[in-house]
């Protein structure tokens, strides 16, 4: 099968508007029709969990699919549609066919009366309930009397569905990149983040990476709690990972730590947004994904990397997070960024340097211009100099980098040509 480039910001763009209209939740056919089609871009190892698997402290629910719903005002007027927007229903909601007075009906209404033209976004996945959102202007509009109520909805023993992607490396230790997907028609929270991982996945599979890299696509909490729960026995091997969401929004990039608060993941995104506007925040266990993976018993090198945090900006878990609201430049910035940080991360290494007593004469091993004076010779000199006297097996590339104020990348290039000449041993 030939995939689907995503070479620029208008591919990630038109990935994310053919997903816009898939109705997601934690189960169901959304999901598999979101995996669809992120797999006409890279190719995706699917996995179905049945309902009722006990994983960790947490049981597979029923999945969850739904038609239709409605809501009919006394005059046979579709005042709440699912067919306008899939926001429109509460996520879960049982199967529903009455008619009852409006201050009834007001009981499953659900507004935001602070932002009145916008509808939330709510659900109700672990306890049975049925609801719509709706604006609260709409909500004031409308008369008293009886209205007809229909949600056409199943919820039946199936499956939980989530996706892997695997870019192997020159190494089996293993860096995820984890999204979610179960987040119905919102642009930001979660569909920048899914385009952006998948056309991650594309560059670094076009490469040579030296790690493994894992790419999780999964609904939010019971995914990542399904995913570690089938596979204890691989996270000895996850060196770090990263949790992406809300990659497109106008905000600058926030990076929030790992629990460890110095896992080399944390070093290296601190190190690489330290030449733009960004914020970094401490680890806490509300958000994202991250709090599975850093939960106490497996304590991973996993942070969380977002434009503006989650419920950090209005539009949040709203129609306004619609496809106006994220950009294919503050993508492509994402993009970059963690492709970058990426590619610091996967030559990070540690050295020992095979001559430490003194300086070792460079000159005669051909690794500087003899003549000296030059710019670009004298800092590739300072560079292998620096190396040199941090290589002690307890320093990394990335720690003389930060350490001398040189580049990565000619720390990354002085350590090669150190290595290439016998001077040091990874």
């Amino acid at each position: 099968m030939t995939r689907k480039p995503l070479d620029t910001g208008a591919d990630l763009r038109k990935l994310v508007e053919r997903l816009y209209p898939l109705c997601r939740s934690i189960t169901g056919d959304g999901v598999r029709a979101t995996l669809k089609i992120l797999g006409e871009h890279i190719p995706l190892d699917v996995h179905e969990v049945p309902t009722g698997t006990q994983v960790l402290d947490w049981t597979v629910p029923q999945e969850w699919n739904i038609q239709d719903a409605w809501v009919k005002d006394p005059a046979g007027r579709k005042v709440v549609d699912f067919r306008e927007s899939n926001l429109h229903v509460v996520g879960y909601s049982v199967p529903v066919a009455e008619t009852m007075p409006l201050a009834e009906l007001r009981e499953h209404l659900h507004t935001l009366p602070e932002q009145p033209s916008l509808v939330p976004y709510r659900t109700s996945y672990y306890a049975p309930t049925w609801g719509f959102c709706l604006a609260q202007d709409t909500l004031d509009a409308l008369p008293d009397g009886d209205y007809e109520v229909r949600i056409e909805s199943t919820l039946d023993d199936g499956h939980l569905t989530y996706a892997e992607h695997v870019v192997p490396g020159e190494v089996t230790d293993e860096v995820l990149v984890s999204c979610h997907t179960c987040h119905p028609s919102l642009a930001n929270d979660n569909l920048a983040g899914i385009a952006v991982a998948a056309a991650l996945a594309q560059r670094l599979a076009a490469g040579k990476p030296h790690f493994t890299y894992r790419f999780l696509f999964m609904p939010g909490t019971i995914g990542a709690i399904t995913w570690l729960a089938r596979n204890t026995e691989r996270l000895g091997k996850v060196k770090a990972g990263i949790v992406l969401a809300c990659a497109g929004d106008p905000g600058s990039l926030t990076y929030k730590r790992s629990r460890r608060g110095d896992a080399e993941i944390d070093k290296v995104l601190e190190f690489v947004l330290a030449g733009k506007p960004h914020k970094v925040l401490d680890f806490s266990p509300y958000g994202y994904d991250e709090r599975q993976f850093c939960s106490p018993g497996f304590n991973l090198g996993v942070g969380s990397l977002t434009r503006t945090p989650y419920a950090g900006y209005p539009e949040y878990h709203t129609s306004a997070d619609n496809l106006d609201f994220v950009s294919t430049e503050a993508m492509e910035d994402t993009l970059a960024t963690l492709g970058e940080a990426l590619s610091v991360l996967d030559r990070n290494r540690r050295y020992v340097n095979l001559s430490p007593y003194g300086e070792p004469q460079l000159g005669k091993r051909g690794l500087y211009d003899s003549l000296g004076g030059r710019s670009d010779a004298k800092a590739a000199q300072m560079a292998m100099l620096w190396v040199l006297n941090l290589s002690d097996g307890e320093h990394s590339l990335l720690d003389v980098a930060q350490r001398s104020g040189l580049p990565f990348d000619s720390v990354v290039a002085a350590a090669h040509a150190l290595q290439g000449a016998g001077l040091l041993k990874e």
